[in-house]
């Protein structure tokens, strides 16, 4: 299953993503594939191991922000906060408004990768919430 993963997963897996560790249930893994500091704009594949998956968040701005996804390889799941989960496979694209509180991370039997990319705005600021619990995570 990872060999085949791995195989799909075109951006590479990346390093172990250490430093935000503590706002993930499993393990994830970052790999930077470009940064414009002067527009404070950048695109990570990160990777998540089967049943890994970041805390809720929010991705703060007064003007523009919030982030998108480009789903590349593997099977994930994405849920703003009140409404159903949505399964994301490669070439799925989803566009995270500024200010809206989500999570997003791997199916329990599959790996997942996605291209993360921060949209420039004003005022931008993430804000870590709580874990997802294993309770909402085993009802998908």
């Amino acid at each position: 299953m990872k060999s085949n993963f791995e195989k799909e997963n075109i951006f590479g897996l990346g390093n172990p993503n250490d430093t935000y560790a503590k706002y993930f249930i499993g393990k994830s893994y970052l790999n930077l594939l470009a940064k414009v500091d002067d527009v404070a704009l950048s695109l990570c594949n990160v990777t998540f191991e089967p049943g890994c998956r970041n805390n809720w968040h929010i991705h703060h701005a007064t003007k523009g922000g919030g982030q998108i996804l480009v789903c590349v390889a593997g099977e994930g799941w994405y849920q703003e906060e009140g409404k159903d989960a949505v399964s994301l496979t490669p070439g799925k694209v989803i566009t995270i408004p500024a200010n809206v509180k989500h999570w997003h991370g791997a199916k329990k039997d599959s790996w997942f990768s996605h291209i993360a990319v921060e949209v420039p705005g004003e005022n931008t600021s993430n804000e870590w919430c709580e874990p997802v619990t294993d309770n909402i995570y085993n009802d998908l």
